[in-house]
This record gives structure tokens, C-alpha cells and sequence, in this order.
């Protein structure tokens, strides 16, 4: 598998990876940490960029994944386990937050009056895409990594520069009212895991075994190195986003 194989599987788990909570708690972080931000975002970086690194590449050492590994413990662990990683990821928290995150900062702004029948329809709308993407798992490398996550970066980076700009001569604010300065790295490490990608790394890993294993990948060996060259890609762009959006949380001026 080649470099660019790598590169592309990386954008498809950066892409999995950076969802709704995703950009919203770094710059909510950074915004209520005021001059204790970059040790609130160390924190956020360990467990919202380590944590679900780590958890990809462990799923890649088992040549079945977390499913086998957790078989270990007893058959039906494993299964119930799995069922509840991605009910928790699922319908129970995850999904329902990015179709909210996506309306209100899609359509709110622009609409004089919303409601639930307009976000009933957008959720529609959003859901069927989203259908669409990732309906077939063969396809997800394409849709996703080589195509979907391009579109989102150049927009990413896009309002990241339009916001530098705009708040580069401002000073970091105040702490917000209730942020522990006592203890500023281990609130950053709580926003981190609220992220819920450490816990999305034990079902997303499977994805990434098997969009490796597509391109002729085999043993378990080349299943790891590639693993960890592709989920490096993506925690390095999730790192750099994360540590980006929080400075502009931290310099933004209400």
C-alpha cells in the first residue's frame, strides 16, 4: 500500500473522527479558559487526539479487532460490549448531536423563525446524505477520505485563517466564571473524552482494519504499520485543528 493510500484512509478517519462535539468544546474550552488555555488544551489534545490514536492502532493488533480481542474476556462481552460502544456513538448520543450542531450553525443564523418542523426536514435531508456516504463500506474510502475530507479541510482551514485574522491582536480574556484554574489541564482532559472519540476509536478501528485490507493489505504486520501511518494523518490534522479552534475560543471578543 502507498503513501497516498495512507493519506487518503487517514482522511476518512480524520472525517469519521471530527464531528459535531469535535468543534464545538475546543473553542468553548478556549473561550473559558483565558490565560490558562494552553494548559487546558494539552489536556483536551491528550485524551481528544491520543486516546482514540491509541484505540485504532490496539484494534489493528488483533488480527479480528476489538470484537476478537474482547472474546478473550468471554463471547458474550464481546458482543454486548460492542452493542453498547455504538448505541453510545449511535442513537443514544453521538447522531443526535450532529444533525443539531449542523442546523444551528447552518441554517439558524440565516432563518428569522425556527422550529422543530425545519429541523425535522433538515435532519432528513442530513441523515439521507449521510445514508448515502456510507452506505456501502466499500465505497467509504472514496466518499469519505478521498473526496468528502477535502471539502472539509479547505472549509476548516478557511475559517480558521478568516479567524486569526480577525482576532490576532486580541489578548486572552478572563477565565469564565466557574472554570477551575486550579486545575485547568485536567478540565481539558474531561472536554477531551466528552468528545466520545475514544470510545468511537473501538468501532471505527474496524473500519479502517478492513478499508486497509481492501487494497491488499494482509498480515497482521503490514495491518499494523499501515494502521498506525494512516491514524497518525489523522490525529496530526485533528491535533492542529483542535489547538487552532481553541486559540480562536480563547481570543474571541463578545
Amino acid at each position: 500500500m502507498n503513501f497516498k493510500h495512507s493519506i487518503i484512509i487517514g482522511f476518512m478517519l480524520f472525517a469519521m473522527f471530527f464531528g459535531a462535539g469535535n468543534l464545538i468544546f475546543p473553542p468553548g474550552l478556549g473561550f473559558q479558559s483565558g490565560d490558562y488555555f494552553w494548559m487546558a488544551i494539552i489536556g483536551f489534545v491528550i485524551t481528544g487526539v491520543g486516546l482514540p490514536l491509541v484505540g485504532v492502532i490496539a484494534g489493528s493488533i488483533s488480527k479480528g479487532g476489538y470484537r476478537e480481542s474482547l472474546k478473550v474476556v468471554h463471547p458474550a462481552f464481546a458482543v454486548i460490549f460492542m452493542v453498547v460502544i455504538y448505541l453510545a456513538i449511535g442513537p443514544f448520543f453521538a447522531i443526535p448531536r450532529t444533525a443539531t450542531t449542523a442546523y444551528e450553525m447552518s441554517l439558524m443564523p440565516f432563518m428569522d423563525g425556527t422550529g422543530w418542523v425545519s429541523l425535522l426536514i433538515f435532519s432528513i435531508v442530513f441523515f439521507t446524505i449521510v445514508f448515502l456516504l456510507s452506505y456501502n463500506p466499500s465505497r467509504m474510502v472514496d466518499n469519505i477520505g478521498r473526496f468528502l475530507t477535502p471539502v472539509l479541510l479547505i472549509t476548516i482551514v478557511a475559517l480558521i485563517i478568516k479567524a486569526i485574522m480577525m482576532y490576532i491582536s486580541n489578548d486572552s480574556g478572563a477565565p469564565a466564571e466557574g472554570f477551575d484554574t486550579t486545575a485547568p489541564f485536567s478540565v481539558g482532559f474531561t472536554e477531551g473524552y466528552l468528545t466520545m472519540d475514544a470510545i468511537a476509536a473501538i468501532a471505527f478501528s474496524v473500519i479502517v482494519l478492513n478499508s486497509i485490507r481492501d487494497l491488499g493489505v494482509s498480515s497482521r504486520k503490514e495491518l499494523l504499520i499501515e494502521t498506525v501511518k494512516a491514524s497518525s494523518i489523522a490525529a496530526l490534522l485533528l491535533g492542529i485543528i483542535y489547538v487552532s479552534l481553541g486559540w480562536i475560543g480563547n481570543r474571541v471578543d463578545l
